[in-house]
């Protein structure tokens, strides 16, 4: 079976590999039609590790995907064949102390997609266990399926903000993740998103949105404009997802006094917090890793039209370009959020 298989650093192949296909009596077999290609994916490909995670030997890529259910486990009762879906990529052993804490995404044994040495999606099929695969609404596309997995760390980090309706959110880095968090913040109640980035193609896609304030930090300054709109207070929520260690030089001057800050960006180093700061306001810290029993969720506020995604697909490439999306997501062309590719 064909799949977009990552060699080494730097050397993507398109070949065939023989992939596990049996189904058991609780997993579906899906025939994959959307992957969107993830900065981690990208990461893999250009330095062959992230953190303690080292590709050691040839790995499929992907792990946000859509498709359609072409054959079910005996056991399954939920989804049926012709099923469209979109599939949760991390799976936990169920029975480990943080799956039945209900925090599963934190199992340390967790075997999630394209991630050393678990292969990825980008095949024509794949199986899956039944408990996380999704049944797609009848009015969510196959491409807005498949952003459903960085849309709920999003809504992970909205929910671990613990926000109110009438916050004021800022949103450091408004790549994929940043602008997911943004809707997933507006969506979680904010009536205002400070949105800040370097890249004013990026913050062009939010133009539209008169609740959300954009902000081109290399032209203003981030923390002058919170305290223009908050009237000197500062922001209830600061989510920080751009992973830049710069980011966290002036982060507690933009939380308000008993205000969250929800890590969601991930720097490639340790980084430097000012304590007495953080404790002179009682500002309250969140941290997020991947995401749990949150694709339902993402998928009700898509359907309900609370959340519109479609903006943020850049362009599409077909399986057999896979190589040239990766060329082309490698190369962080301003004006791309999302690229997803669609199987033959």
């Amino acid at each position: 079976m064909k799949a977009l298989v990552l060699e080494e650093a730097h050397r993507l192949t398109l070949r065939d590999i023989e992939l596990p296909l049996s189904v058991g009596p609780r997993d579906v077999k899906i025939k994959i039609h959307t992957v969107g290609v993830c900065g981690s994916d990208v990461h893999y490909y250009q330095h062959g590790r992230i953190g303690p995670f080292k590709v050691e030997e040839p790995m499929v890529l992907g792990h946000e995907a859509s498709g359609t259910v072409v054959e079910v486990g005996t056991d399954v009762t939920h989804l049926r064949v012709g099923d469209r879906v979109c599939m949760e990529p991390g799976i936990p052993q169920l029975d480990s102390p943080a799956t039945m804490r209900g925090l599963y995404n934190l199992d340390p044994a967790v075997r999630f997609w394209a991630t050393p040495p678990i292969h990825g999606c980008l095949t024509p099929f794949v199986v899956h266990p039944a408990a996380f695969t999704f049944k797609l609404p009848d009015n969510v596309s196959f491409a807005e399926g498949a952003i459903v997995e960085p849309l709920s760390i999003g809504l992970q980090a909205a929910k671990k903000a613990a926000m109110k309706p009438g916050d004021v959110a800022v949103v450091i880095g408004a790549g994929t993740i940043g602008a997911m968090t943004a809707l997933a913040a507006l969506a979680g109640g904010a009536s205002r998103v400070i949105l800040a980035d370097v890249v004013k193609d990026k913050l062009a896609l939010f133009a539209s949105n008169p609740a959300v304030t954009t902000v081109a930090v290399r032209e203003q300054s981030l923390v002058d404009v919170v305290r223009q709109v908050t009237d000197g207070w500062g922001a209830d929520v600061v989510f920080e997802a751009s992973g830049s260690t710069r980011a966290f030089d002036n982060l507690l001057d933009l939380v308000c006094p008993g205000g969250c800050a929800v890590l969601v960006g991930m720097p490639p180093e340790p980084v430097a917090l000012d304590v007495v700061s953080m404790q002179a306001k009682e500002v309250r810290f969140e941290s997020v890793f991947r995401y749990a029993n949150i694709f339902p969720r993402a998928l009700a506020l898509i359907s309900s039209g609370m959340i519109d995604v479609k903006p943020f697909i850049s362009r599409k490439f077909s399986f057999s370009e896979g190589l040239k999306a990766f060329e082309e997501a490698a190369a962080a062309r301003p004006q791309d959020v999302k690229i997803q590719i669609e199987m033959d």
